[in-house]
């Protein structure tokens, strides 16, 4: 039974489908990735189920064979700040890479936000792992997996010093003496790095929860470093509970080798969950998806870990071939655990392909098979929630339906927000601003 902990859960919406083949099922608008109406909609049914966020994914480069939202989608800080305006509780979360943006620029962008949604806002903090993102801002080269992480923990560290530049109470607007703001609480940056120099200070406020939440997905030594030193959360790809038990121990013992105060950064496994009113309901789903993939459509989601790298081009009832370092500087850990996958299972190519393209998820049966797994991982310290994405179009209103009552009624999770913030929601604390801490410290 639940000791009190609550399951944390998100929604990734990913509009027209995050493979190549998922846009063909009935029920997925072929424009859903730039259908406003359709982000309305599902952000509604999400708020109105409690959940904590929402999250709008991204990356910065696409070939004719990504994935139909790959190649046609809204920018996710545009489309979170309409759907700030339609929601008035539910967390708004977006990824913006580091390895292509100008902190100052960021900073002001996720700001403006938080501020505007009441304190809703995240960042999922990536280095992007799509070389060919380096030839879409002036570069001839990606940087090398060791320079993005430095890049990225500086960037970070600009950012939240920026989103401090102004204590809470700065702000007077006091008509009778003039006195806008108290000039003793505004601070000015002053950062000179490897990588940035920003003066500052940022020209807009903090918001009801201090600071945007930080997300992260670094699944790599580097990046399982950074997030649990810097992220509030990680978003995680599990493979079986071991696995993901492990990454969860592994995580928290590194967050507190890092000295890190407050609370360790949250686990939240991507799922899919396949879910029918009975096991051999759902088996049906499953096949119906199932049989949409092609080779070529295999073939090419197979590509994209390895920084889409053409995979046609070996014979595909051969042994998985060896790709040397393909990939090691794209989506390491995933490319890695492809080749560790093949390797193992002695797997041709078109049998990798056709594995990777079809993987069942873990969260697969009738409403009670699905809540007993989740249950299962939560209650057993390999999670402290899920980010949901949707595999089979109608699975979504059937999670809502079916399987959150039963996640209610065993006391896993909210029946109403107890928070108007990210932080609240997500047990995280309001983040107090450093400037005010020191002064605090200082008189006591």
């Amino acid at each position: 039974m639940t000791t009190g902990r609550k399951l944390h859960l998100g929604l990734s919406i990913h509009g027209a489908g995050a493979t190549s083949y998922s846009w063909r099922q009935p029920a997925i608008q072929p424009n859903a990735s730039i259908n406003l109406a359709h982000y309305i909609s599902v952000a509604q049914k999400a708020e109105a189920a409690k959940l904590d966020f929402i999250f709008i994914g991204d990356s910065p480069h696409i070939t004719p064979d990504s994935a139909p939202h790959y190649l046609n989608r809204f920018e996710p800080l545009t489309v979170l700040s309409a759907l700030a305006t339609v929601t008035t509780h539910i967390g708004l979360v977006g990824t913006a890479t580091c390895s292509y943006t100008e902190p100052f620029t960021l900073a002001r962008q996720f700001a403006s936000l938080d501020l505007l949604s009441g304190g809703r806002a995240g960042w999922n903090v990536v280095t992007t792992g799509l070389e060919g993102a380096a030839q879409n801002y002036g570069r001839d080269k990606h940087f090398d997996h060791a320079e993005r992480y430095r890049r990225a923990d500086e960037h970070l560290a600009v950012v939240q010093g920026l989103w401090d530049s102004w204590e809470d109470d700065a702000f007077i607007y006091n008509k009778e003496t003039g006195e806008f703001f108290d000039k003793s609480k505004l601070h000015t940056l002053n950062h000179k790095g490897e990588f940035f120099a920003v003066k500052g200070p940022l020209n807009i406020r903090r918001s009801a929860q201090g600071q945007p939440v930080i997300f992260q997905a670094g699944a790599s030594d580097t990046g399982r470093n950074l997030a649990a030193r810097t992220a509030d959360a990680i978003f995680a790809a599990p493979e079986t509970f071991e696995e993901t038990h492990d990454f969860y121990t592994d995580v928290k013992r590194r967050a507190v080798s890092f000295g890190r105060g407050g609370p360790a950064p949250l686990i939240l496994p991507g799922i899919a969950p396949v879910i029918g009113s009975t096991d051999e309901e759902a088996e049906r789903l499953y096949q119906d998806l199932a049989s949409l993939v092609t080779l070529e459509d295999a073939l090419a989601q197979l590509g994209r870990p390895f920084a889409h790298y053409d995979f046609s081009r070996h014979d595909l009832d051969a042994p998985f071939p060896d790709l040397g370092d393909i990939g090691a500087n794209a989506y390491r850990s995933h490319s890695d655990r492809i080749k560790r996958m093949a390797k193992q299972q002695g797997l041709t190519l078109r049998q990798t392909a056709l594995s990777f393209a079809t993987q069942r998820d873990y969260f697969f049966g009738s409403p009670e098979k699905v809540a007993d797994t989740m249950q299962h991982w939560f209650e057993n310290g390999a999670v402290d929630g899920f980010i949901l994405g949707v595999g089979v179009a109608e699975c979504f209103d059937v999670f809502i339906e079916h399987v959150m009552p039963i996640l209610r009624k065993r006391g896993l999770f909210r029946s109403e927000y107890e928070s108007q913030t990210l932080r609240g929601h997500l047990g995280l604390p309001f983040l107090e601003n450093r400037y005010t801490k020191r002064k605090k410290l200082a008189a006591e």
